[in-house]
């Protein structure tokens, strides 16, 4: 039976984009024009946020030449923050079609609609042809996906030759199973966590070349200590995006994902590997 209604359901809340246009006042901020700054804390919508945007950046090739495939593209932080920077083109393509309607509204509310355009779609069907992209991304996507042989030769596929592919995502631990809710998923019935060796022999399966393979359990735990330091003095957490699109189930969902990477249950990993030429 397909898990795809349960998934999106689980992300798709209602009323997004007023939410977060409501979160933004408070914040002083005019929602009809925000900056990638101001919208930052919400629209990165994975591990460390913004924080693991730009160290991913950092390790990557890109010019304004490129076309880059944001593979669960969310609300469109990741893909506006890299044309932002690169001034590239920016393809997103994601599950749920709230996600897809609120990253256009906002996308265009900055100014990067020239750059930056989303699909929904399924990242296991992407309606691209082969060797479209320069490069891809996927930040916290893969844990709903069962099958990451057929995700990663996917995205091979639309890869050009040569091209990267960079991600950010949980893999499963060896200290017992994880509670739930989390972040990506309400119950285990929509979570699909690979290990770190099942997720690079999958990779390789399909042709990858891996060129970097890394725990980030130290960074993840210590982006959770400033976080909480900021909030006990008086300050907001640099990532909010959770308790934006989670609402009440935010608190006991992020409290279970710290939980199974204090203990070990979950990894974060960060992988870059390349398209054979």
């Amino acid at each position: 039976m397909s898990q795809i209604p349960q998934i999106s359901e689980h992300y798709a809340s209602g009323n997004l984009a007023q939410r977060l246009a409501e979160t933004l006042i408070k914040d002083g901020i005019d929602p009809e024009r925000p900056t990638i700054e101001d919208l930052a804390p919400y629209d990165q919508f994975h591990g460390r946020g913004l924080e693991a945007t730009e160290e991913l950046v950092t390790t990557l090739e890109i010019d304004a030449s490129h076309h880059v495939l944001d593979v669960g593209s969310g609300i469109g932080g990741p893909a506006r923050y890299f044309a932002s920077r690169f001034g590239c083109q920016v393809t997103g393509i994601d599950l749920t079609d709230e996600f897809c309607g609120v990253a256009r509204l906002f996308t265009e509310r900055t100014g990067l609609q020239e750059n930056v355009k989303f699909q929904q779609g399924n990242a296991l069907n992407m309606p691209f042809s082969n060797s479209t992209f320069d490069g891809a991304y996927s930040m916290n996507v893969s844990m709903n996906i069962a099958d990451k042989g057929a995700l990663f030769r996917e995205i091979y596929r639309v890869l050009r030759p040569g091209s990267w592919l960079a991600l950010s995502e949980i893999a499963k631990g060896s200290n017992g199973d994880l509670c739930y809710p989390t972040p990506w998923a309400a119950s285990a019935s929509a979570s699909f966590l690979a290990t770190p060796d099942e997720t690079q022999s999958e990779l390789e399966k399909v042709g990858f070349r891996v060129v970097s393979f890394r725990d980030a359990t130290d960074d993840v735990i210590e982006f959770g200590r400033k976080s909480r330091a900021l909030v006990e003095q008086g300050g907001k957490p640099q990532h909010r995006s959770v308790q934006l699109i989670h609402g009440d189930l935010a608190a006991e969902a992020m409290k279970n994902s710290a939980t199974g990477v204090a203990e070990g249950r979950i990894i974060p990993i960060e992988v870059i590997c390349r398209k054979a030429t």
